[in-house]
């Protein structure tokens, strides 16, 4: 059910621009469409491809964004990461690597900001689908811990015209994650401590780890901060 939410998002967001362009035929008012290819920093190297549409009604007083987001990330503690999802052992030398793929749909509200005219404030809601690898040479082991996750952004982006339907832009903000379950191998952590095979603390009285412990070891998206640079092009 989870993998179906952003395609869900995804099909409205279309069906209301085919709607809105559909209603305007024989208007003035003419939707138009841009597109966004950005990089930079996002708590990892990161990639960001957006599609803008503005223009929907002389009254409406914002654009409209979707967004795909794609960051490397250090996944965490690969230690612990094995000792909390898998065993106790310690042989083997630690491999990790972890990404995150990220849904973002914006409101942008043109504002002067830092004497730059053509500037926007931008807010809205987010969806991550976060995957860490954690893999063990010599030791034998190779698992994944994933989570997905809803949140909420906001930010400021600079725009600087540089042609006709070409401009450069410099986004920066931050955007925040809930945290969710995390699940790796058989075993599984939730916020509100239902877990599933959690494993045993050798180091702490053989205690069953929690949550608390395996949110600590995997390094799930929560404050992501931001600061991207790329262009714009009319559609």
């Amino acid at each position: 059910m989870k993998g179906r939410i952003p395609t869900v998002i995804m099909v409205l967001i279309i069906s209301c621009f085919s709607y809105n362009v559909s209603s305007q035929e024989g208007t003035t008012n003419k939707l138009k469409f841009s597109g966004e290819v950005l990089t930079g920093y996002n708590r990892g190297l990161g990639f960001q491809t957006k599609v803008t549409a503005s223009n929907f009604a002389p009254e409406f007083p914002f654009k409209l964004r979707f967004g795909l987001g794609y960051t490397f990330l250090n996944p965490g503690d690969a230690l612990d990461a094995r000792r909390i999802f898998i065993n106790n052992n310690t042989n083997g030398t630690p491999e990790k690597h972890g990404r995150s793929i990220d849904l973002r749909l914006d409101l942008l509200i043109s504002k002067t900001i830092f004497n730059i005219n053509h500037s926007y404030l931008v807010f809205g809601p987010r969806f991550s689908a976060f995957k860490g690898d954690f893999k063990y040479v010599g030791g034998n082991e190779d698992f994944e811990v994933k989570s997905h996750q809803w949140g909420i952004g906001g930010g400021i982006e600079n725009h600087f015209k540089m042609a006709k339907n070409l401009g450069l832009i410099i986004a920066y903000g931050l955007d925040f994650y809930v945290p969710s379950t995390l699940t790796g191998h058989d075993t599984s952590y939730s916020p509100d401590n239902d877990n599933i095979n959690p494993t045993r603390d050798n180091q702490n009285e053989n205690v069953y780890f929690i949550y608390k412990d395996a949110n600590r070891a995997i390094r799930q998206p929560e404050f992501m901060p931001y600061l991207l640079f790329g262009v714009s092009f009319g559609l």
